[in-house]
């Protein structure tokens, strides 16, 4: 049984206690299509830790977890506009499988703060006019999360929709005999994304003469031992979880301060 709350977003059909903790349910269906789960239809609920948060997805039913390469994951197909919910796209068993953009989803039910401390804005960040981020993340959404941040900090970026967009972006760099060691402060990379994950772009990173240098920081929604060993063992610089955007700030200013000082000597 769920426990209404007043004033609430619309798509929060109420608060459950599963395993002594209070969680929000949030009708997926509602969310996305803008029509709430059918009361005939057998309602399920998908607990999941995302973003540090947990909260419950109702769903009409789960069929199974299917682990995937992002090799085949694709994403989503060009001309649907900028207001659809996907991330990705993939094929099981022969059937087209979308992949939802979850972060987007709780944007707009949960809402973000986006704004950072005035600190990092009043700072002096001189060196930051010189130098550039480049950041890779399937979610449209998060792409425009980073960009705020580093717009306020007054820092340029180039953004890309996946690992495989990104790798392909620094090659054309080094093609254009760009100086990437002066300029590039940093990557900033998510981990899951379609055709190329933030894992494969790094490594491919360290093992380019060219790129070996660049200061790689990944950041993901997931958290535990298991990806912290990851980001050591292809060489990453820093491991962050979303999303905080003073964190984030924090990371970037003190990167470029670090740029620069390399780029003085």
């Amino acid at each position: 049984p769920l426990s209404q709350l007043p004033s609430a977003s619309n798509v929060v059909c109420g608060v459950a206690t599963l395993r002594g903790r209070t969680i929000s349910i949030i009708d997926l269906s509602m969310a996305i299509l803008g029509r709430p789960m059918p009361d005939e239809v057998t309602k399920n609920v998908i607990v999941t830790e995302y973003n540090r948060q947990v909260q419950g997805f109702l769903v009409g039913g789960m069929d199974r977890i299917v682990n995937m390469d992002w090799g085949d994951i694709l994403p989503p197909p060009k001309g649907a506009g900028d207001r659809h919910y996907l991330t990705a796209v993939t094929r099981v068993d022969e059937r087209l499988v979308e992949i939802l953009d979850v972060e987007k989803v709780l944007a707009e039910v949960v809402g973000v703060v986006e704004d950072i401390d005035d600190a990092f804005i009043d700072s002096d960040n001189g060196p930051s006019q010189d130098q550039h981020v480049l950041v890779a993340d399937d979610s449209a959404m998060a792409r425009k999360q980073m960009k705020r941040v580093l717009d306020q900090m007054g820092v340029s970026c180039t953004l890309c929709s996946d690992g495989k967009a990104a790798w392909e972006q620094l090659q054309s760099w080094v093609a254009e005999g760009r100086d990437l060691k002066n300029w590039l402060a940093m990557v900033l990379s998510d981990v899951e994304m379609p055709q190329m994950d933030g894992y494969s772009l790094t490594t491919r990173i360290r093992q380019d003469p060219a790129l070996s240098h660049l200061y790689v920081v990944l950041h993901t929604s997931l958290s535990g031992v298991f990806n912290n060993q990851l980001v050591e063992k292809v060489g990453a610089n820093e491991f962050r979880s979303k999303w905080e955007p003073d964190a984030l700030a924090q990371t970037v200013h003190d990167q470029l301060k670090r740029h620069a000082d390399q780029a003085a000597q």
